[in-house]
């Protein structure tokens, strides 16, 4: 019996790079755009003036990375490092960012538009280039964001311009359907051509 059970997506899970070596933690301290409520496991992109902002991205070129924790100054004028960033009521967030291009993350599968239901997919999705859900607030209690990856339609897949690629699936979630196809609800991807290493750049204002 597959252990544990995926019950709802959590966000995308740096785990490895993709030529094999462990993730060691490595991250870039970029800070949050003001008023940017961002979870533990949500993508993020850099925007004007250099600060991040929950991403969201449908497209390639568009996400720099995995946002992994945040250090801010709350309304009681304390140092804290936290798990989310919320909204309102800190000061100075800065935030963790996952930007190695060669990263690898678990991410749970859903159908298209689903942030809380855990769908899952035959092999056939290893090689796949997918989107992510639209984002949606996080949990709280938690800090963990609740992104996931959408199952494609019958056939599609190879879209050059969606932002992953998925490289794996996860064993051990899964499970056998009723007509004997083995089921995996989680996956490994990685981000196409994150926005450190894409081509198009930002525009000067002067």
């Amino acid at each position: 019996m597959a252990y544990p059970t995926v019950s709802a997506p959590y966000g995308f899970k740096p785990i490895n790079r993709i030529d094999g070596l462990p993730y060691a933690g490595a991250i870039q301290q970029i800070p949050v755009t003001s008023g940017q409520a961002i979870y533990y496991g949500d993508t993020v992109k850099v925007v004007a003036g250099g600060t991040i902002s929950r991403s969201g991205a449908t497209t390639t070129g568009t996400i720099v990375g995995v946002f992994v924790g945040v250090q801010y100054v709350n309304a009681q004028g304390q140092t804290v490092q936290a798990q989310y960033c919320p909204s309102s009521g800190v000061t100075s967030p800065i935030a963790y960012v996952v930007v190695d291009p060669s990263a690898a993350y678990k991410v749970a599968v859903t159908t298209t538009g689903s942030t809380t239901t855990v769908t899952g997919a035959n092999s056939t999705i290893v090689g796949c280039n997918v989107a992510q859900t639209a984002w949606a607030a996080g949990s709280n209690t938690t800090g963990d964001s609740i992104s996931a990856v959408v199952l494609p339609a019958n056939g599609a897949g190879d879209t050059t311009t969606l932002p992953f690629r998925v490289i794996a699936v996860v064993p051990d979630t899964a499970y056998v359907n009723g007509s004997g196809v083995t089921i995996y609800p989680e996956v490994i991807v990685k981000i196409n051509d994150p926005q450190y290493t894409a081509l198009t750049g930002t525009t000067y204002t002067a």
